[in-house]
């Protein structure tokens, strides 16, 4: 197991360096200015002689590589630069947003499985049954429905109509993460129900299930405690893919509820060129997703004894 780990981490670097300089370059050829773009949000007019300066200033007139290297030297040091925009620093800025965005992540995952997991696997032993229709339409109807839509339609009903939850958010509250905590529930829960009522059934008709139930075993022991247990490596996989893109920030919903989390951050500085914040945001999504999949890997291993990792004799 040491080995294994030992493994992905020193494949973690090689991966965040191939990321990072494919997200610089492509941020340079994007056919865009970010001194030209931040005059322009600023709406001041000025000459081109301040634009060359203000270029100089910010290291953008040198070749490509030595931008890179420049940056990726002082990410090694800690110092992820300052930002094009503000001037302020950019880790601290990056890191003062993360609240707000792991508030809303821990909600919705906490959310979701509360939901799914008991709905998948009622739908699954009442398979062909009016629960089980229930549930699966309800699911495709949450499943067909996107994001902003939902959030456009939960702001309408309890914010304006009932007036039960602020239509904007003002800070970091509970009362504020209710509508984009509901709003990412209902399309994950609709698909986790489907995915987890799948892996039920698949469990439920396997020889262990009939041989369990001919010796006398209640079927609520063998639901829960073989059935479900078999069929959390999808649940923890489904979960591993939602943890890394909500700690990344969900763009659209944190716009519209202007929840002041990484997502709305990392739009807001693509909107306006600015690249130190971007590359961090960049950053961080490959971190995330890379830490991830190395705890949802070694879950496996915790939870089925009969996957082997990397190779190793189990």
């Amino acid at each position: 197991m040491k080995r294994y780990v030992a493994k992905r981490l020193f494949y973690l670097i090689p991966i965040l360096l191939g990321i990072t300089l494919l997200s610089f370059a492509m941020m340079r050829i994007a056919g865009s200015d970010a001194v030209i773009q931040k005059f322009d949000n600023s709406g001041i007019a000025v000459s081109q002689e301040v634009i060359e300066a203000e270029r100089t200033r910010l290291g953008l007139d040198k070749p490509f590589l030595t931008q890179y290297f420049t940056w990726l030297g002082g990410l090694l040091a800690g110092d992820m630069g300052v930002s094009h925009v503000s001037g302020a620093d950019v880790f601290s800025t990056f890191i003062s947003k993360l609240p707000a965005t792991l508030l809303l992540t821990a909600t919705s995952i906490l959310l979701t499985v509360v939901i799914s997991i008991p709905l998948g696997v009622l739908a699954a032993v009442k398979q062909n049954k009016f629960t089980d229709y229930i549930i699966r339409s309800l699911s495709f109807v949450g499943n067909s429905m996107p994001n902003f839509f939902v959030a456009l339609v939960l702001m309408y009903l309890l914010a304006i109509r009932l007036g039960i939850f602020p239509v904007i958010t003002t800070g970091i509250s509970l009362k504020s993460v209710v509508l984009p905590t509901l709003t990412l529930t209902i399309a994950m829960s609709a698909k986790y129900l489907r995915q987890v009522r799948a892996t039920v059934l698949d469990e439920l008709s396997k020889e262990y299930i009939a041989g369990a139930k001919s010796r006398g075993i209640r079927f609520s022991i063998t639901l829960w405690k073989s059935v479900l247990r078999s069929a959390l490596v999808t649940i923890i996989t489904l979960l591993a893919l939602s943890i890394g893109s909500l700690l990344g920030g969900t763009a659209i919903v944190e716009s519209i509820f202007m929840w002041d989390g990484v997502g709305k951050l990392a739009v807001d500085a693509i909107n306006m060129r600015d690249y130190p914040m971007i590359q961090a945001y960049v950053v961080w999504m490959a971190i995330i997703y890379v830490c991830v999949n190395l705890i949802a890997d070694i879950s496996y291993r915790i939870l089925d004894p009969r996957i082997r990792l990397g190779g190793d004799e189990t």
